[in-house]
């Protein structure tokens, strides 16, 4: 029996917490799931709680008034229900640049000035439990940029090989790094 194909949700100037894109290990994750949770409007977090989403909120505001509701989020790149990869994008003054399994991790601890987010709704079924659960389709998430990215922008990165050469060997204050030093 084919599922039900259910409505995307997108959300403009989306908030993450808890990002983990990178699917380390923690106390509430295991090993290579990468997932993240963003915060909900509260119209859109009581429909999707209707719908059999798991929402929770944040702890209560200093004030007493309820935390903000969120959802968790996944990240796959294997086995998503669509089979096609999500299409993640930084958005930075040079450009869009498309994320992969191997580059996604940077948003760990990527400085976000904003995000847009389409989300698949996945239904699952385990052991009479049924519920439902986002994906991410596509994300475009604009990098805070520093006040100096722009100056140094066209200076070309070095290889990491050299920066071992900077400086010498590093065992000495004498070597230029040109291979004279007795230390290399």
């Amino acid at each position: 029996m084919a599922r039900e194909q259910l409505p995307s949700i997108a959300l403009e100037n989306a908030t993450l917490y808890f990002r983990n894109f990178s699917g380390t290990a923690g106390t509430y994750n295991a090993a290579g799931q990468r997932n993240f949770c963003v915060l909900l409007p509260e119209d859109v977090a009581e429909q999707l709680q209707k719908d059999g989403w798991n929402i929770r909120r944040l702890p209560e505001n200093d004030d007493g008034t309820p935390g903000a509701p969120y959802t968790q989020i996944k990240v796959n790149f294997k086995t998503a229900p669509t089979k096609q990869p999500p299409d993640i994008q930084i958005i930075s003054s040079r450009g869009k640049t498309r994320l992969n399994e191997d580059t996604v991790h940077i948003l760990d601890w990527a400085d976000i000035d904003s995000v847009d987010l389409i989300i698949n709704p996945y239904e699952w079924s385990v052991n009479q439990n049924t519920g439902r659960k986002g994906y991410v389709k596509s994300m475009y998430v604009k990098i805070h940029e520093n006040e100096f990215e722009a100056k140094y922008y066209d200076i070309p990165q070095a290889p990491d090989s050299t920066v071992s050469k900077i400086g010498g060997c590093g065992n000495c204050e004498t070597c230029d790094g040109s291979g004279a030093c007795s230390h290399q």
